[in-house]
């Protein structure tokens, strides 16, 4: 088998794509939504996750999550791919050069553990982020990627995971959601109000996650094929369906439409459509869109507004609630009748969100057991937050000595 070009050359513009959707696409979405005296710590974060993932996948991520494991297999890879030594231009996964695999795999580690930032920014120590964020990696991430797309034991019982779903979105949502519990809120919520310093740069962050979105799911085909399309067509519909959803629903409820309401939809269908992006067909896609900017929209007010949990940029409730939503849609509206090509394992719709639950529930599972031990860990040796000080005057200052915005 030789390598396909073409497949080859979309490859490596989706990984191109996938990249630009942390930086600087996640760092300014998430950069804008929080106050101004802790911009640059957001972007820093960002940036240091890009590199200290990228050097993880080169020691041991790589093997461990898509190696052959031998009789352990169904649960972790193996180090055969240690330091990429056996990684050569002339080596094949499928149709494509394996170095160009290792490279578009890679930008998803990256984003992965980046998200979870949002559910514990403006409060963390930075050596924090950096421990947390590289274990988290290796005992997290990498063995549910391997659960479900290298070949593990989800992936044997036919679980259904186009882009990330369940490997992303359940994960960072969890991830997120253990570290604010953990971490504790931020000093005055929910009592201070604490907006967004810069709408406009949320906005340009949310567009160029769209943009690289289409990397994320149209480069989970591995092949510039139909799928590849179809998935980037139902990437591009779920977005505005849930944006479109989650509009209307706060136009109703408080009279007017805000920016931010839209940006947030948009995130929430473009996640919840990643599972289903390549198993679905349009009109799927917008049911799934729809689904995501009501249930996402609710979810992040119950988090809020009655459990006064501080997920500081809504990672679970739109990230993680998304990920279960449309990992379960995807049991739905992958069925043939319903524009959808089929079961992975030919299972009926009954078993099929049954085995959809499952690897819901075991994700969750693992990854908040994992999250929870890293932070106790973490907080008995370096401890998890700042002072009250430091977070008064911000990050900025307090952990990098910098300011982002000189008057």
């Amino acid at each position: 088998m030789t390598a396909n070009a073409a497949d080859t050359a979309w490859i490596i513009c989706a990984s191109a794509l996938v990249l630009f959707m942390t930086l600087p696409g996640l760092a300014l979405f998430y950069g804008g939504l929080v106050r101004s005296k802790n911009v640059l710590s957001i972007l820093i974060q960002c940036f240091a996750i890009t590199c200290i993932a990228s050097l993880l996948w080169l020691l041991c991520g790589y093997g461990l999550a898509f190696g052959d494991g031998g009789g352990l297999n169904s649960l972790i890879g193996s180090l055969d791919r240690a330091l990429l030594l056996n990684v050569t231009p002339n080596s094949l996964v499928g149709t494509l050069p394996e170095p160009v695999f290792v490279m578009f795999q890679m930008t998803f580690a990256i984003i992965t553990p980046a998200l979870v930032i949002g559910g514990y920014a403006e409060r963390t120590r930075f050596s924090v982020v950096l421990w947390f964020s590289a274990l988290w990696l290796l005992l997290v991430y990498v063995p549910v990627a391997h659960w479900i797309w290298g070949g593990g034991w989800l992936a044997k019982l036919g679980v259904m995971d186009f882009a990330g779903g369940i490997v992303v979105h359940v994960n960072a949502g969890m991830a997120a959601l253990v570290c604010a519990k953990v971490i504790g809120n931020r000093r005055g919520f929910p009592q201070v109000p604490m907006p967004p310093h810069n709408l406009p740069v949320v906005a340009m962050g949310a567009g160029m996650l769209w943009v690289g979105w289409f990397g994320f799911n149209g480069g989970s085909a591995l092949a510039a094929n139909g799928t590849a399309g179809m998935a980037i067509l139902c990437t591009h519909l779920g977005a505005c369906a849930g944006a479109t959803a989650w509009t209307l629903i706060e136009w109703r409820q408080y009279g007017k439409p805000s920016m931010l309401g839209l940006m947030t939809g948009v995130v929430a269908g473009l996640g919840t459509i990643t599972p289903a992006s390549g198993f679905v067909g349009p009109l799927g896609a917008v049911a799934i869109g729809l689904s995501a900017g009501v249930v996402c929209y609710f979810a992040t007010q119950l988090l809020k507004r009655v459990l006064h949990i501080d997920d500081s940029l809504d990672v679970s409730p739109v990230h993680g609630v998304g990920g279960i939503v449309g990992t379960l849609l995807t049991g739905v509206f992958a069925a043939t009748a319903l524009g959808g090509t089929g079961f992975t394992v030919q299972q009926d719709m009954v078993s099929q969100l049954g085995v959809q639950a499952l690897g819901i529930a075991a994700t969750a599972a693992w990854c908040g057991g994992i999250t929870w031990l890293l932070l106790k860990v973490l907080d008995a040796t370096l401890g998890l937050r700042v002072g009250e000080e430091g977070e008064s005057e911000g990050l900025d200052l307090a952990e990098h000595g910098e300011r982002g915005y000189i008057s």
